[in-house]
């Protein structure tokens, strides 16, 4: 599986870094995992510069994180992700949100949660979450049902 990971800035917390670069670690064995770190700028060039890295991605499926976006238990998640037979991008926006331009180039939107989280939060879950899914598809023991 191949997975992009656009993110607006970089992530200040050491703490935070050092567990999402243990799930990426842990990814290795699933998924060839690239990601890209964009400049934090106003949310309309940050836009511009996501559908920019977009369009190097032509044939990928697009996954925004959007407060209003869809909603999925872990399992439900992993079988989306496993439905996916081409490379994924996921899209993490900054501080103050998306473009709508971003929003709608998405195959899919979705939340993490109906909570509100920083971008930084946003970005470990994702990474765990693509490890608990990863885990569920391939039969490991990560995830207890």
């Amino acid at each position: 599986m191949l997975i992009k990971i656009v993110v607006i800035g970089r992530l200040k917390d050491r703490a935070l870094q050092a567990r999402c670069d243990e799930f990426a670690k842990w990814l290795g064995p699933y998924a060839k995992l690239e990601i890209r770190e964009l400049p934090d700028s106003t949310v309309e060039r940050e836009g511009k510069a996501i559908l920019k890295e977009l369009d190097r991605e032509r044939g990928a499926a697009v996954v925004v994180l959007s407060e209003e976006g869809r909603e999925f238990t872990s399992t439900a998640f992993a079988s989306v992700l496993g439905n996916f037979n081409r490379k994924v991008v996921f899209v993490i926006g900054g501080p103050y949100g998306l473009d709508p331009a971003v929003k709608a180039r998405a195959e899919l939107l979705w939340s993490l949660s109906k909570l509100t989280f920083t971008h930084e939060i946003a970005r470990f879950l994702l990474f765990e979450q693509l490890f608990r899914a990863s885990s569920i598809l391939r039969g490991g023991s990560y995830h207890n049902p």
